[in-house]
């Protein structure tokens, strides 16, 4: 196995944007907020901030250690444009047989889906982490906030939660569905 000597990445700060290293944890501050991640599963790597810019670094990686380099400058890179920009999933509400009812619970963080093919009981949603925010306008369902894995998981919660089985899919394709990723936070 051919093993690399030295292997980095580096991610931009824009102005704006504070971005504290301590040891593997990571902290950004931006104008929408703050996040904190902590990077302590990836042995060997180093993690360190110079002139606007952070560098993450790694000496004699195999393959899969080079890929998580990688991997951690995404995740950076990501958080830096979550607290600058934020994310937005947008969700459709879809239905042919019942009207389906959509409601966000804030006290107890879940969504309601009422009525979902008729049925008695409602199908519930949990809405994941305290900076995300759902709002439904029409048919549309829309999940904002700046941690990307906290937005998207509460948008697959939400598709997730009206997933058809033991139908015809061709026949009964209601339900909730993501048509939309995008970077930036909508009134």
């Amino acid at each position: 196995m051919v093993k690399m000597i030295h292997y980095s990445s580096t991610v931009e700060v824009p102005e704006g944007v504070s971005v504290q290293v301590d040891g593997m944890r990571v902290k950004v501050r931006g104008p929408l907020g703050e996040l904190e991640r902590d990077f302590s599963h990836a042995r060997g790597i180093v993690i360190r901030v110079e002139d606007n810019k952070v560098v993450v670094e790694g000496f004699y990686l195999d393959r899969k250690k080079k890929a998580l380099v990688g991997t951690i400058a995404a995740h950076i890179s990501n958080m830096i444009t979550g607290v600058t920009k934020g994310f937005t999933y947008k969700l459709k509400i879809i239905y042919s047989h019942f009207p389906i009812t959509v409601q966000v619970d804030e006290k107890n963080r879940v969504v309601r889906i009422k009525n979902f093919l008729g049925e008695k009981a409602d199908r519930t949603a949990k809405i994941y982490g305290e900076k995300v925010k759902v709002k439904v306008s029409g048919e549309d369902v829309i999940v904002t906030g700046i941690d990307i894995e906290e937005v998207g998981q509460t948008a697959a919660n939400i598709e997730r939660a009206t997933r058809v089985r033991d139908l015809d899919r061709r026949i009964f394709a209601d339900g909730i569905y993501i048509y939309e990723r995008g970077v930036g936070i909508e009134k």
